[in-house]
């Protein structure tokens, strides 16, 4: 009965996944619901205990969607982006090194005789050969091309424009000119300046992808990390070393912890008179607290520091500290602080890692702790180990799903490359990089941060031998979201529970992934700037790019259907068993029995820095009533008769286009989303009569 506590963040998190669901806004009476059901179950808790918790669960879900319902009300409006180049003015909040120059964070931005400060924050990436080294808090000018948030890549994927909405941040774009610092020394965010002072100095001392992570794990900013590293870290299983998480606050507090203690312990009348313990834990917790502001207060370090808060008081108190409940409030915590988090990769990967540990040492605790007499030392040496190992197992296991809903990518060697890894993240490079913060105000950081640049060296090199490996990161098509939730509560379930039933969650999880080869890919895709398009057929994605086609699109295109690069559309011939046909001015797919299915037509593209001409024949198009569907990176014009066109006015509106062909159906990432606080309105023409041309030439 003790562990009914526990499903309460479960179903809070539910009720804020039940506002995301629709695609409309729902009303806020659906989060008043729970009043009278939180009521009762209060009255009723000491009587009928069973069911007093049910009722606790559904005021529960009622909490988390009027929570996020909240949230969202709060949040400013989206911003409407200017079409063309402006001249930008803002403060800036942060400063983020990139492996080519500069990127700002700008507030209170303008961009029009007259404007309000915006509400909402702008990056804005700086040319390559700036000289300009601007601070947080410098009030700056530039000539600036803006865009919105990108949206998703296509209908179902990631929505960046979601995020975007609940993290402030209202667009970004890139200078065309030079920038200007127009005053210094403004007001900045707590700790940025000392942010940006710190990583200038790390990757002076330590040049090359190395200063760049040690960057990152000293401040949380992983932008500065060039893209083959990056890619590296991310194949070999260990990219979670780059996200400041619990490894690297329990490895700073424990420094914290050990130095103070043993500080106080030569200072014999005050450790017999008050202890060392109590202060000892209370500075490690201050040092984990600061560190968590430094380090940009990201998801995993505001589970981190809440359960390390949680964890310091049960030591202070003599209580265990080591269980489900911290991390049922570490939960509960960062839910109200950020309840939209639950939907991003970071909050669902580091809590199912951590929820796997805690009930894997539940398990082995009767068998770890079995028996009074020390044990020889190779058998410490040998449960150290094994201890390791396990570690990485469970929480590569428990994060997983999460990883193929995401990413879409399995890291097959995870476990051979965090066993090298960890080590010397725990025992060298955190220490060293900690004891070159504490250096810095005396100029003495060098010597640490060579230290620390070893270490990297060699985290880097195992990353990279890892990612060599044959197989080391398989591609595969993403989870889809139901079968991800069903295996979360199967997870929950299995973790949450002491008794036998606990194994029952395997049912569920299993189901989940058996759902998995149900899942239905769509069979063409149109970008929302009407540059990329694609066919999916015989389990190969075959793709079509125009002038100025967005890669980062092709990328999660390939990532969505599971593939490692695809393949072009051929200027003529016929692929996929002859599924699709090609001639230089369409390509067309059939369905499985053979019918015309998805035309994409296929115009020779205009000289570079012209538009199309426009076309102004008279009646249909030719084309129109030759297949079910038309992709056409042009408009046409007038009615189509037999078809349904997805044409360059169709993507400008309603963004990409999705054709599925069992059952057939075409949808738009519009029509996906639905009618939320975070997704633009539909876009307005310039002017009467003017053709409604993406403005991204």
């Amino acid at each position: 009965m003790g562990r009914l506590a526990l499903w309460l963040p479960v179903a809070l998190g539910a009720g804020v996944l039940l506002y995301f669901a629709p695609r409309f806004e729902p009303p806020l009476w659906w989060g008043l619901a729970g009043v009278g059901p939180g009521a009762l179950a209060l009255w009723l808790r000491a009587s009928r205990p069973l069911l007093a918790w049910g009722l606790a669960l559904l005021a529960a879900v009622a909490a988390g969607f009027a929570l996020a319902a909240w949230h969202a009300g709060r949040a400013a409006p989206v911003l409407e982006m200017p079409r063309g180049a402006v001249q930008l003015t803002g403060t800036v909040v942060e400063v983020d090194p990139l492996p080519g120059g500069l990127r700002l964070t700008l507030g209170g931005a303008r961009w029009a005789e007259g404007m309000a400060p915006t509400a909402r924050l702008i990056r804005v990436r700086l040319r390559g050969n700036d000289p300009a080294r601007p601070e947080p808090g410098d009030a700056v000018s530039l000539r600036a091309l803006l865009r919105p948030p990108a949206p998703p890549a296509y209908p179902g994927a990631w929505d960046f424009q979601r995020a975007a909405f609940f993290e402030g941040l209202g667009g970004s774009g890139f200078a065309l000119g030079p920038l200007e610092i127009t005053a210094q020394g403004g007001t900045a965010p707590p700790l940025a300046g000392l942010r940006a002072r710190i990583e200038a100095r790390v990757m002076a001392a330590l040049p090359g992808p190395g200063g760049a992570v040690a960057a990152a794990l000293l401040t949380g900013g992983q932008s500065g990390i060039p893209p083959e590293a990056m890619q590296a870290m991310r194949d070999s299983g260990l990219a979670h070393l780059l996200s400041v998480s619990g490894l690297h606050i329990a490895i700073v507090m424990g420094l914290v912890f050990a130095v103070v203690r043993g500080g106080l312990a030569l200072w014999p009348g005050f450790a017999l008179r008050f202890g060392t313990k109590p202060w000892a834990a209370l500075a490690a917790l201050a040092a984990g607290g600061f560190y968590m502001v430094l380090t940009g207060s990201q998801v995993p370090m505001q589970r981190s520091f809440a359960m390390a808060a949680l964890v310091t008081l049960a030591l202070l108190a003599g209580r265990r500290a080591l269980s489900p409940r911290v991390l049922a409030f570490a939960a509960l915590a960062v839910l109200l602080v950020q309840p939209a988090a639950i939907l991003g990769p970071s909050f669902q990967m580091s809590f199912a890692a951590v929820l796997a540990l805690i009930a894997g040492f539940e398990a082995a605790r009767p068998w770890l702790m079995g028996g009074t007499a020390p044990r020889p030392l190779w058998q410490r040496a040998g449960l150290l180990l094994a201890g390791t190992l396990l570690t990485s197992v469970l929480a590569g296991l428990a994060t997983t799903p999460f990883g193929l809903h995401h990413f879409g990518r399995v890291q097959v060697y995870g476990v051979a490359a965090n066993a090298l890894a960890v080590p010397l993240t725990s025992f060298l490079v955190m220490p060293a990089g900690m004891l070159a913060l504490l250096l810095m105000p005396f100029g003495g950081e060098a010597p640490a941060l060579a230290l620390m640049g070893w270490g990297i060296a060699g985290i880097l090199a195992v990353a990279r031998a890892v990612a060599a490996w044959p197989g080391a990161a398989l591609a595969l098509a993403p989870l889809p979201a139901a079968s991800l939730t069903i295996i979360a509560l199967g997870f929950c379930w299995l973790c949450l529970w002491r008794q036998r039933w606990r194994l029952l969650g395997l049912v569920p999880m299993a189901l989940g992934f058996a759902g998995w080869g149900f899942a239905s890919l769509p069979a063409a895709l149109a970008s929302a700037d009407g540059r990329l398009f694609a066919f999916q057929a015989g389990g190969e994605v075959f793709m079509e790019r125009r002038p100025g086609a967005a890669r980062f699109t092709g990328e999660a295109w390939l990532r969505g259907f599971g593939d490692e690069a695809g393949t072009p559309l051929p200027p003529e011939g016929e692929l996929a068993d002859g599924r699709i046909g090609c001639t230089a001015s369409s390509c067309l797919l059939r369905d499985a029995s053979g019918a015309p299915a998805v035309l994409l037509l296929r115009p020779a593209p205009p000289p570079r820095g012209q538009r199309p001409a426009p076309d102004f024949r008279r009646g249909p198009h030719p084309a129109c009533g030759t297949a079910p569907v038309i992709l056409s990176p042009e408009p046409i014009r007038g009615e189509c008769p037999g078809s349904l066109v997805v044409d360059r006015f169709s993507v400008w509106r309603d963004g990409a286009h999705a054709v599925w062909l069992d059952p057939p159906r075409l949808i738009s990432d519009r029509e996906w989303r639905g009618d939320r606080r975070w997704v633009p309105p539909r876009p307005r023409p310039r002017g009467v009569g003017q053709e409604p041309l993406a403005e991204t030439e």
